[in-house]
């Protein structure tokens, strides 16, 4: 590429390089092709670009006792040239001067500044020679470093050293080109975040297909523990029938999601399905809210409304919390179950529903029954397939799943990569009886992401109690006790088992995440006094 001062020249040079680099997306071909084009011109001995960065060499860096603060510096990140001895590489990125701390020496005071330096003559201004003896040898007479900017923030420095006074037509191409190249080298970092950010996002969607079909999902219900593959297992044989469905489970475990896979499965997927909060009705509003009024029927009644049951035609009518409706309408209710017929509070008509009842309660029904508080036939009648959703603590093998599920969709909410579970995260996770179930993870997750720095979480759970061993199970069992208290052979015997336990649950590691030491909540330090009290080796 022939180089002349001519101004035809400067522009067939520009427009070469400037088309070439318009196609470079990568980082490193870019600055290759900007050093390696300006090397290519007759007069260009050396030219080279650094970029700032954080400080990766300061112990060993040849220019560490110059340097201010050792947190940024600029990098030799490309170099091309052509050395008049041969064996010379000018192409490799080491050397004297592969860093510059910022404000140091004439390329970290360019960085430093944001203002170009150009060197018409060595020879003339002989004080900017760092080298005076390779500046004789290459026959090296001109310099100039041009800042890289965008937007007013140096990213980095062009340098070029040239053979031949630097005039004013090589000042005004390598200005340009530093403007241009300034911009290239920030979409070009651009390009490769969203590079990283895509497959980043395509790893987190592969680990969660995967994780999610390794555990058996059954539509939404995230799983593959006995108690789920039951639950699922009874969906799928019952949903295809007009049978009504009592759901059984504590709260939080999940089971208005069930009632929604019941509808989703059956035949009447495409009709509504309509919940009803039993709990959240005030007493007197249930008879209108199930079945509806008419205008005037009652004070407040301002206009005609239908009913749940009217609203839920040809679909489910999910009825959570059913062990909340009040006694004196549940007759009213069984009606509408028995016969499909039901008159609006206020109107003599009667209305015909073709509803399918899906029903979910926290409380034992048939104890209610027993204490009068809840109808027998209406149980029986609800009661006809039952399902009961275990709670998390009977299936702590779905833990990693659900957790992995709802970091994800929370991900989303956040607008944030999902983050990573470590292994003494899910241990805990494990280890926690989870009283609130379901919901209360989604809780403890969103809680731990909200807190945690820098994609990392910040889990906060209660302690976990330490494990009984089965000898000091026995030891209650068969009475080994000093009144109400545990004899002290037995308190030293259990805490050994304990610390055990521990060090084999965590392979022989006490320090880090997962050691022996996080899975007991103690000190390092503290752990490795008390095993060597009890004389146990690692």
């Amino acid at each position: 590429m022939p180089y002349t001062t001519s101004q035809a020249g400067d522009d067939a040079v520009l427009r070469e390089l400037m088309l070439a680099m318009a196609g470079e997306r990568s980082l490193v071909d870019l600055l290759g092709l900007i050093t390696q084009q300006l090397a290519a011109l007759p007069s260009v001995a050396l030219a080279r670009i650094w970029l700032i960065e954080a400080g990766d060499i300061c112990v060993r860096c040849p220019m560490a006792q110059e340097c201010p603060d050792r947190a940024r510096c600029l990098h030799l990140v490309a170099s091309a040239g052509r050395p008049s001895r041969d064996g010379d590489d000018w192409s490799r990125l080491e050397g004297q001067f592969r860093r510059f701390p910022l404000g140091v020496r004439k390329i970290g005071r360019i960085a430093a500044t944001n203002v170009h330096l150009t060197v018409n003559d060595v020879r003339v201004e002989a004080e900017w020679i760092a080298r005076p003896e390779w500046v004789a040898a290459e026959g090296i007479i001109g310099f100039s470093g041009k800042p890289l900017a965008v937007r007013g923030e140096v990213v980095g420095v062009l340098g070029v050293f040239t053979r031949t006074p630097f005039d004013l037509a090589m000042c005004q191409l390598t200005g340009v080109l530093a403007n241009h190249g300034a911009i290239s080298i920030a979409n070009a970092r651009a390009f490769a975040e969203v590079d990283r950010l895509q497959r980043v996002a395509a790893a987190e969607n592969e680990l969660l297909r995967a994780e999610l079909s390794s555990h058996g999902a059954f539509g939404d219900i995230i799983g593959s523990s006995p108690g789920i593959r039951a639950v699922t297992a009874r969906i799928a044989l019952v949903a295809p029938t007009p049978a009504a469905v009592l759901i059984t489970g504590e709260s939080g475990t999940g089971k208005e999601l069930v009632a929604r896979e019941i509808h989703r499965a059956s035949d009447r997927a495409k009709g509504p399905q309509v919940r009803v909060n039993c709990a959240a009705i005030p007493g007197e509003l249930f008879e209108s809210e199930f079945f509806g009024h008419v205008k005037g029927s009652f004070t407040g009644a301002t206009s005609d409304r239908l009913g749940r049951f009217s609203a839920a035609d040809d679909g489910t009518l999910f009825l959570d919390e059913i062990g909340e409706i009040p006694l004196a309408l549940q007759g009213k209710l069984l009606r509408v179950l028995q016969e499909g017929t039901f008159e609006r509070v206020g109107e003599e008509r009667t209305r015909h529903v073709d509803v399918r009842i899906v029903a979910a309660t926290n409380r034992d029904l048939g104890a209610e029954v027993a204490a009068g508080r809840f109808r027998a036939d209406l149980f029986y009648r609800l009661n006809v397939v039952p399902i009961h959703v275990p709670p998390l603590r009977e299936r702590r093998e779905d833990i990693a799943a659900l957790a992995h599920h709802l970091l994800a969709g929370l991900a989303g909410r956040f607008n944030r990569p999902v983050p990573q579970l470590s292994r003494a995260d899910l241990q805990r996770l494990e280890a926690h009886d989870w009283p609130g179930n379901i919901r209360e993870l989604g809780n403890v997750l969103e809680r731990a992401m909200i807190t945690g720095r820098e994609g990392r979480l910040a889990l906060e759970l209660p302690p976990v109690p330490a494990r009984i061993s089965g000898q000091a199970k026995a030891n209650f069992n068969t009475g080994k006790l000093l009144g109400d208290l545990l004899a002290e052979r037995d308190l030293v015997a259990l805490e050994k088992a304990n610390l055990q336990m521990a060090l084999t649950r965590a392979e022989g590691r006490i320090f880090g995440d997962g050691g022996a030491a996080e899975l007991l909540g103690l000190k390092p330090t503290t752990l490795l006094s008390r095993l060597k009290r009890h004389g146990i080796r690692r």
